[in-house]
């Protein structure tokens, strides 16, 4: 059981519950952890043993998570909504686009100077390589793909987090704007 302290009624870790009296189905929910730890080869036997004795004699709800504390996590993990990248992926993701973005850029410059050129040799062969304008603009454009790559980046990163945030909007997972 991935978040077994939800099936407790009261949350023994919350100082307000600590106090209350353990039912039975309280103790049971550790036992289960206990038995899954044993066969998990996580307690040996001894420890099993001893560890459901201190379950069998717990009174109240705060006795129960020291019993556990070395096999399961004390706190809440925290909870991503589905669908929602963590920044490490958001900037995967980004420097994906980058790359792409680069690439066509540099398709591009190849393109738009192989068809200008070959307008101007059919067309206007002899005269000012008005071509030159084109691929000159075409390779400023990937100039500035290349040298400022850590800005194109978190521009592509910012993009991402709110298309994520506003389909999170979408589905209810976030309050509105």
């Amino acid at each position: 059981m991935t978040d077994w302290w939800s099936a407790f009624e009261r949350d023994p870790r919350e100082p307000g519950s600590a106090g209350l009296r353990a039912a039975d189905r309280d103790r049971d929910v550790v036992r289960q952890v206990l038995a899954e730890s044993f066969a998990d080869g996580r307690l040996d036997r001894d420890e099993f043993d001893e560890r459901s004795e201190q379950v069998a004699q717990a009174r109240t709800l705060g006795e129960l998570p020291p019993i556990v504390r070395d096999l399961v996590p004390m706190t809440p993990a925290v909870r991503h909504p589905a669908g929602l990248m963590r920044p490490e992926e958001l900037r995967t993701k980004a420097i994906q686009e980058w790359r792409s973005d680069r690439r066509e850029a540099a398709f591009g410059l190849v393109a738009v100077s192989t068809i200008t050129t070959v307008i101007w040799a059919v067309i206007m062969f002899g005269e000012f390589f008005w071509p030159a304008f084109v691929m000159a603009a075409a390779t400023l454009n990937l100039l500035r793909m290349h040298f400022m790559r850590e800005q194109q980046i978190a521009d592509n990163v910012r993009a991402l987090e709110k298309k994520q945030a506003k389909e999170l909007r979408r589905r209810g997972d976030l309050p509105p704007e």
